[in-house]
């Protein structure tokens, strides 16, 4: 993953109501989220929410889908696996760091 890609998503994540639908996204899976069933449980107004998901979609974080009059949006696991291997990649100087070691991490 390029740094400009990077930047741009760690940006967009920048926002607690970006976030928020980010991880309510991902944690949908592959079926994906319609905004009205999102912007429900997120209590966010439909016009709003729809400003947060262009910005998540020009961050390639999320994609959609038109299914007949609906919109269906996705996290977009490809980039956000990217994103972490990203900020992952040589972390504890190529060290093996397992969850019993991250906690004495001087990374």
């Amino acid at each position: 993953m390029k740094e400009t890609q990077v930047i741009r998503s760690l940006a967009a994540l920048a926002q607690e109501a970006r976030l928020r639908a980010f991880r309510a996204l991902v944690v949908a899976g592959p079926e994906g989220l319609t905004p009205s069933v999102l912007a429900e449980q997120l209590g966010i107004a439909a016009n709003t929410l729809s400003f947060h998901l262009k910005e998540l979609t020009n961050a390639e974080l999320i994609t959609q889908e038109r299914q007949g009059r609906n919109l269906v949006y996705r996290a977009s696991f490809e980039t956000m696996n990217s994103l972490l291997g990203y900020l992952t990649e040589n972390c504890c100087q190529g060290a093996a760091c397992g969850p019993a070691s991250v906690t004495s991490c001087n990374c």
